[in-house]
């Protein structure tokens, strides 16, 4: 079970902290990703980082802003949103799977509720 936390209004140029908690599973194991959905638009990722943090994957669109991370001891990955725009106003979601970093939607076999990001410009 994935449950994300963290997302509210947030003023341009404000920052969020997203959190994601994977319960029920080798937490360790499981790929990470945040992916965000905005009205009308298709899901796309975000971020993502592997098992260890070792690897990790940006999106173009929040290089420098968004910095992704996790703690396996508490089995939750986080989303550091900085400089944040109205662009950024969706709802996240956080995903896992066991197999590699992957960039689409189908990579993912586990996905959480989301939490719903806005930025008032």
């Amino acid at each position: 079970q994935l449950q994300a936390s963290g997302g509210g209004l947030v003023q341009a140029g404000g920052s969020l902290r997203l959190s994601c908690e994977f319960s029920g599973h080798t937490f360790s194991s499981y790929v990470m990703g945040w992916f965000r959905q905005a009205p009308g638009k298709e899901r796309h990722l975000v971020s993502a980082i592997s098992w260890t943090g070792d690897s990790k994957y940006y999106a173009e669109f929040v290089k420098g802003r968004f910095t992704i991370s996790r703690d396996n001891a508490k089995n939750t990955v986080y989303l550091q949103m900085n400089s944040l725009t109205s662009e950024d106003t969706a709802v996240y979601y956080c995903a896992a799977d066991l197999d590699q970093l992957g960039v689409r939607p189908w990579d993912y076999h586990y996905w959480g509720h989301g939490t719903l990001v806005t930025v008032s410009s």
